[in-house]
């Protein structure tokens, strides 16, 4: 009896461990730390996964931030639609992971001076001067490409498709935007 409660014991902390693996195998991983006074400043849509929010967006898409008096981060979108015009999305981003600065939550909903409906922003890839920037959920629902500059080089392109990969996207889903 002894011998058949020590092997269930065993299959139990085996399956566990087993299981738990799986989970962080899974877990998206952010960058270890994000300077974010070097993070502040123009960004350039390179490609991202469709998405709803974006649906009339056909090209020059970009995001500014910057820092505002109460320490959370002013975000700005803009891009082009079909007809010419531009749309502007004003939004707040906030810190959720102070250990890193790689996990952050955006609102572009306010009401009566609150911010609603926050989204997870987090940095997943990070270039070594901030070059580029790869922005992820956790659900691998939603995903950007960004980079100071309205185009990357191929070699570039191509690690950072690396990357994706190994972080658990499937790039095909990504579309890459139209920057003139």
């Amino acid at each position: 009896m002894n011998y058949i409660l020590k092997n269930i014991a065993a299959i139990f902390i085996l399956s566990f461990t087993i299981i738990k693996g799986q989970d962080m195998n899974n877990e998206l991983r952010v960058v270890n730390s994000v300077d974010l006074k070097k993070y502040i400043g123009l960004w350039y849509e390179i490609a991202k996964i469709p998405n709803r929010f974006q649906k009339d967006c056909k090209r020059n898409t970009t995001a500014i931030y910057s820092f505002r008096e109460d320490g959370k981060i002013k975000v700005v979108n803009s891009c082009m639609e079909d007809d010419g015009s531009i749309k502007i999305a004003e939004g707040v981003a906030r810190v959720a992971d102070t250990r890193t600065n790689a996990k952050l939550e955006v609102s572009f909903v306010k009401l009566l001076g609150i911010n609603l409906f926050w989204g997870d922003y987090w940095i997943i890839g990070l270039g070594d001067n901030y070059e580029y920037a790869l922005v992820g959920s956790p659900d691998r629902k939603y995903g950007w490409i960004l980079s100071r500059t309205p185009k990357l080089q191929q070699e570039k392109l191509n690690r950072i498709s690396e990357l994706l990969k190994n972080k658990g996207y499937d790039i095909s889903r990504f579309e890459f935007t139209l920057q003139d």
